[in-house]
C-alpha cells in the first residue's frame, strides 16, 4: 500500500469476492488514548491515520484491506496514541457531525446515506443570508439537494423530517450508541456497567 501514490486499496470480504471499493467508507469509531470515543471516521481516514502512527487498531473488522504486495484487515475501532483534549461546551457544525446527528440519513426523503454521497443542505439557503450552523443544516442527499435548489423547503415542496438541533458531546455519545448497536464491536467502548 505505502507503494502506490494516490492509490486507494480495494476491499474484498475475507472469502476473496470481487474488489468493493464502497468498503472504504465503512464507519470506524476513533477512540481517545483513554479509550473515550471521540469520532466517527471511514475506513479509509482510518488507515490514513494508523499508517501516520497517529492511531493504532483496537478491533478489526472482517474485511481485508488488499494492495499489490499486501493485505491486512480493516479497522473497526481505533485508538489515538496521543490524548487530544475534547471540549465538553461546543462541537462544531461539520459535515460528519451534522452526519451523525442526523443518523446517516436524508432529511427530506429518508434515504440512507453513505459519507461519500452526502451534502449539506443549507436550510435558508446562503443566497438568503442563511449561515452555515447547527439550526441551517441538514445531511441531504444529491437528489433532494438538486430539487430544493436555492428555495426553501416549502417553495420545492419538500418537507423536514426533523426539525435541525444544535448538537452537543451527551447527544453525539447518545448516537454512538445508537450505532453500537449495529456493530458487536463497538459496543464494549460505549455502553458502560
Amino acid at each position: 500500500m505505502r507503494g502506490i501514490r494516490g492509490a486507494r486499496p480495494s476491499v474484498e470480504r475475507e472469502t476473496v469476492s470481487p474488489s468493493s471499493p464502497g468498503r472504504l467508507s465503512s464507519r470506524v469509531l476513533v477512540l481517545n488514548a483513554t479509550y473515550e470515543p471521540v469520532h466517527i471516521c471511514n475506513v479509509y481516514r482510518a488507515v490514513v491515520m494508523i499508517f501516520k502512527g497517529v492511531a493504532v487498531m483496537q478491533e478489526q473488522s472482517r474485511f481485508l484491506l488488499r494492495s499489490v504486495s499486501a493485505a491486512f484487515p480493516a479497522p473497526s475501532v481505533i485508538r489515538l496514541i496521543h490524548y487530544v483534549h475534547i471540549p465538553f461546551r461546543k462541537k462544531l457544525a461539520s459535515k460528519n457531525n451534522i452526519l451523525i446527528r442526523d443518523r446517516f440519513s436524508c432529511q427530506y426523503c429518508g434515504k440512507p446515506l453513505k459519507s461519500q454521497e452526502v451534502t449539506l443542505d443549507h436550510i435558508l439557503p446562503k443566497s438568503r443570508g442563511g449561515e452555515s450552523n447547527w439550526e441551517n443544516l441538514a445531511a441531504c442527499c444529491p437528489g433532494c439537494n438538486v430539487r430544493k435548489g436555492s428555495r426553501l423547503p416549502e417553495e420545492a415542496g419538500l418537507t423536514l423530517l426533523k426539525d435541525p438541533r444544535k448538537g452537543s458531546t451527551y447527544h453525539f455519545i447518545h448516537l454512538l450508541r445508537h450505532y453500537g448497536s449495529v456493530d458487536e464491536k463497538w459496543r464494549k467502548y460505549l455502553f458502560y456497567s
